[in-house]
Formats: C-alpha cells, sequence, structure tokens
C-alpha cells in the first residue's frame, strides 16, 4: 500500500506544467461542503449524486478565462487534511470550499485554510473562497465568511470570497473566473 501511495505522490509533484494555459488547480475544504458537486457542476454542468471522497478527484476543465485547468478535489474528511500537502507542489490557485451554513464549523475550517496558505509550497498562491450553499436561510454572507476565515489579515497573495449555490450552479462559474483572473496575475509575479 505504501509503494502505491508513493507512485501516487510522485505523480502528483511530477505533474506536467507546459505553457502558461495549463493551470494546476487545488480543491480543498472540510467534507460535505461541496467540493465534488461544484467539480462536476462546472466539468458537466451536471448536479451529479456524490459520496464522501475518499482520496481525490481530478479533471481538466475546457479553458477558463485562456487557462486550462486541472482540478484536483481532494477529500475533506480529518483523517484525510493531513495528506493533503502531498497535493500543494506546483499548484497554481486554490479553490477552498466553505459551507456557509455550517456556523459550528467555520472555525475549523479557519484553520484548516491557515495551515495550508502558512505551508512553503503554497507561498502567494491566489485563493478563491467558495461560499458554498448561499441557498439555505441561515448561510453566511460573503463578508461574515471572509471575517470569520480571517482572509482580511492575509496580505501575501490575493484572495476573493464568492457566494454560490453548487446544486443550481449560481456563483460557481464567477468564482472559476475570478480564480483564473487571480492567477494570470500570479503568473507574471
Amino acid at each position: 500500500m505504501g509503494a502505491i501511495l508513493s507512485g501516487i505522490f510522485d505523480a502528483l509533484t511530477t505533474f506536467p506544467m507546459g505553457g502558461s494555459e495549463d493551470t494546476r488547480v487545488l480543491m480543498l475544504g472540510l467534507d460535505g461542503a461541496g467540493k465534488t458537486t461544484i467539480l462536476y457542476k462546472v466539468k458537466l454542468n451536471e448536479n451529479v449524486h456524490t459520496i464522501p471522497t475518499i482520496g481525490f478527484n481530478v479533471e481538466t476543465m475546457s479553458p477558463i478565462n485562456g487557462l486550462t485547468f486541472t482540478v484536483f478535489d481532494v477529500g475533506g474528511q480529518e483523517k484525510i487534511r493531513a495528506l493533503w500537502r502531498h497535493y500543494f507542489v506546483k499548484t497554481q490557485g486554490l479553490l477552498y470550499i466553505v459551507d456557509s451554513a455550517d456556523w459550528d464549523r467555520m472555525e475549523e475550517a479557519r484553520e484548516e485554510l491557515c495551515g495550508i496558505i502558512e505551508s512553503p509550497e503554497m507561498a502567494k498562491v491566489p485563493v478563491v473562497v467558495v461560499a458554498n450553499k448561499q441557498d439555505l436561510p441561515e448561510a453566511l454572507h460573503t463578508s461574515e465568511i471572509a471575517d470569520r476565515l480571517g482572509l482580511r489579515g492575509i496580505k501575501d497573495r490575493k484572495w476573493f470570497v464568492q457566494g454560490a449555490c453548487a446544486v443550481s450552479g449560481k456563483g460557481v462559474c464567477e468564482a472559476m473566473m475570478e480564480l483564473a483572473r487571480l492567477v494570470k496575475e500570479f503568473q507574471k509575479t
């Protein structure tokens, strides 16, 4: 089993990065936030029945604002989060998905996001927080999510919060477009 995992991680770290149009994007967030639903809404424009992701999904997206995203959607269960760091190498954009209606886990989401952006491999990588489940009545507004995640204190990278509903698709394309814009700026530095 160790050899298999080692092979997967070797493949991840040697992921070919072609010209400026090929962009490696990491999609992370706590379990149940809607990562896989968002991935397949963008990829297939469909609502797919999902189960908790054990491991990762990887999909290449049609060009978004001139960039082809290869998105790594990694499971968010607590035991899997320790493996997130293996996906950081060569990442050019981070989509961090939060459940806007899960008030009780917002602090946990903040701690995990801080751990990600403090990693040397993720230095200056732009972040788009997708505040998913905005259709629920108890959902936090995007400005509240920015506050609770401590985003206003982040000065070493560009970030943006986009409200969304993965099921309807509202806000999902806007999040991808914003990430493409931020990645283009990042690539120029």
